[in-house]
């Protein structure tokens, strides 16, 4: 491994003026809101307040997926969460989740709102709300449960870790990023291996456990997250590649990837979604 300068912590450690890379300006030791702003309210019983990271899409792809398949009651909006210019430490959202993190979601259909956070939650919330897209048979739920807690717990590895020190550290060291770099392609091998004689992640059927996990390790291999294809020799991966082209191609899953979405072709972004029609 290349010399690197060593770092001795301190018996106590302290904040830094700034910790440098991109998220630096928002980047802070203590919880609750920075200032006072409500969230805004739209017409639909289900508010979301995102943004098209890889958490945030998993939402949008599952109300998009219940409204493609018939539940009405799935219309929502979506208002965007600009995470770096600090809109997650706003009163009103830190009301809807205190941890400030996206997606957070608010549904409004019955006599109390109720809050709804962290991604995995929101999808098991939602698919349970309307029946859909998680089995209700033992093993195939059981399945679907694992593979989605497997995603929750292991993404952090791939966007803290590996996409934090090769694409966003103000600094490349050579240290953390082979070692999530190996952490994310074993992650890869694991699902590789899964998938090798399954068509979705819990079997035949299409469910919130691939909807999750597309928008992590589907896009690694599509080449969609972090420029890091070629360096992860995505291609090694097949079974993976096969089920994420898949999904791809489904159109309410290109339909959910542009909701709240404010980078990359303009044609893919839709800031806002308040309607079916503000995708067309």
């Amino acid at each position: 491994m290349a010399d690197q300068a060593s770092y001795v912590p301190p018996k106590v450690w302290t904040p830094p003026a700034s910790s440098g890379g991109t998220f630096a300006s928002i980047n802070r030791p203590v919880a609750g809101p920075t200032h006072d702003k409500e969230l805004p309210v739209g017409q639909h019983p289900l508010q979301l307040y995102s943004l098209a990271t890889p958490n945030g899409v998993k939402v949008t792809i599952l109300l998009e997926e219940l409204l493609a398949a018939g539940h009405s009651g799935a219309e929502y909006d979506a208002w965007l969460i600009r995470i770096n210019e600090g809109m997650q430490f706003s009163s009103g959202f830190v009301e809807a989740n205190p941890n400030s993190k996206i997606p957070a979601l608010v549904d409004r259909s019955g006599a109390e709102p109720v809050r709804v956070f962290e991604s995995g939650s929101i999808l098991v919330y939602l698919a349970e709300k309307f029946g859909a897209f998680l089995p209700k048979d033992g093993l195939a739920r059981a399945e679907t449960m694992n593979w989605l807690f497997w995603q929750m717990g292991s993404a952090p590895f791939v966007g803290g870790g590996f996409g934090h020190f090769y694409a966003y550290a103000p600094e490349k060291l050579q240290y953390p990023i082979d070692r999530y770099a190996m952490e994310t392609k074993r992650q890869l091998d694991v699902l590789d291996r899964h998938l090798a004689d399954k068509r979705f992640v819990a079997g035949e059927e299409y469910t919130i456990a691939d909807m999750a996990i597309w928008p992590w390790y589907g896009g690694l291999v599509l080449g969609q997250l972090y420029e890091a294809a070629e360096f992860l020799s995505v291609h090694e991966y097949r079974h993976v590649k096969r089920w994420a082209d898949e999904i791809a191609a489904r159109p309410a899953v290109i339909r959910g990837r542009k909701v709240n979405r404010s980078f990359g072709p303009e044609a893919d972004q839709v800031h806002e979604r308040h309607d079916a029609a503000d995708l067309d």
